[in-house]
């Protein structure tokens, strides 16, 4: 790891980062149990990261008690610096061109029907690291014939020659991940840009109109209700069908403070809202993360993906 590598987000200094006691609706599980252990296990044998680990997840104990998890590829170290984010940031190491094959083993080696692939923002290389994530695609597809693939992705910076590589493997979801609505984006996630989410999003059903897409929104930063309903018609209007809906929760106080906890009923709100204005699934609740239930929404939508796809989803 580099040595300038660290999670610091933001300074105590500068910010209450007091944390504001947690609600009775959120309760977050110590992950255990031997499907974890064995789970564990394998990423540490194939030298493999997951975000469940790296970002410390609060469904990581449910996940991967159930056998699933979300592999981080590219390194465990991010060029960028959002406040709300855990994963160390700094100067990454080279890309191991290896692994897109351990994680396509690792995918059969658990006998996966969706998996789910992302990665930290490679800002040092112009494309990314968008080649990755074609050959982990392709390479699945290959050697575990019949699992779907979730890829959840950075946004290129709005490059649509990087997003037109990963478009170009087909998978079945195109994830990523708005986060929070515009007003807030300088100081959530302040080398991103609300355009490039847009770009990514929009452009990649220029590319391939048959690949669903997918977006997620954290609250409890400082954003209003209306103000997260305008970025849901936005996603929208960008064609996104899936869209997932959960409670920021501080990881550490170097991180961003928790403006407030939503209730249960405003996430219900949310969902009923998504669902009104076209969205095909929306997950919404307090503990819910990008990937969360990502094989229970595909199976969800598994009609439109013969439709799309024909069977098997591999096509």
């Amino acid at each position: 790891m580099p040595p300038e590598a660290t999670r610091d987000r933001v300074d105590p200094e500068k910010f209450d980062t007091t944390p504001l006691r947690r609600p009775s609706w959120i309760r977050v599980r110590a992950p255990s149990g031997e499907t974890f252990e064995q789970l564990q296990q394998l990423m540490r044998r194939k030298a493999l990261h997951t975000v469940c680990e790296e970002a410390g997840c609060p469904n990581m104990g449910e996940c991967w008690g159930a056998g699933t998890a979300t592999f981080l590829m590219m390194g465990d170290v991010c060029t960028r610096t959002c406040g709300f984010c855990d994963i160390k940031r700094g100067r990454p190491d080279a890309l191991d061109w290896l692994e897109p094959e351990r994680v396509a083993q690792a995918v059969k080696a658990m006998n996966l029907q969706h998996a789910v692939i992302t990665s930290v923002n490679r800002d040092d290389r112009k494309d990314g690291g968008a080649p990755i994530f074609a050959m982990v695609i392709r390479r699945i597809r290959q050697i575990h014939p019949g699992c779907s693939i979730e890829v959840l992705i950075p946004d290129f910076k709005g490059s649509v020659e990087a997003l037109r590589i990963v478009m170009d493997a087909r998978p079945e979801i195109l994830n990523h991940n708005v986060e929070t609505v515009p007003r807030l984006f300088k100081l959530v996630q302040p080398q991103d840009r609300y355009e490039w989410a847009k770009a990514t999003l929009s452009n990649a059903k220029k590319l391939d109109p048959d690949v669903l897409t997918k977006s997620g929104i954290m609250v409890g930063l400082g954003e209003t209700i209306d103000e997260v309903k305008a970025v849901m018609e936005d996603l929208r209007s960008w064609g996104v069908e899936i869209l997932t809906i959960g409670q920021y929760l501080q990881p550490s106080r170097k991180h961003l403070p928790i403006a407030r906890y939503y209730t249960p009923e405003e996430f219900a709100h949310l969902r009923e809202f998504g669902l009104n204005i076209g969205f095909k699934w929306v997950e919404s609740g307090p503990l819910v993360r990008s990937s969360y239930h990502a094989a229970e929404q595909v199976r969800a939508l598994s009609v439109v993906h013969r439709q799309l796809y024909g069977d098997p989803l591999s096509k």
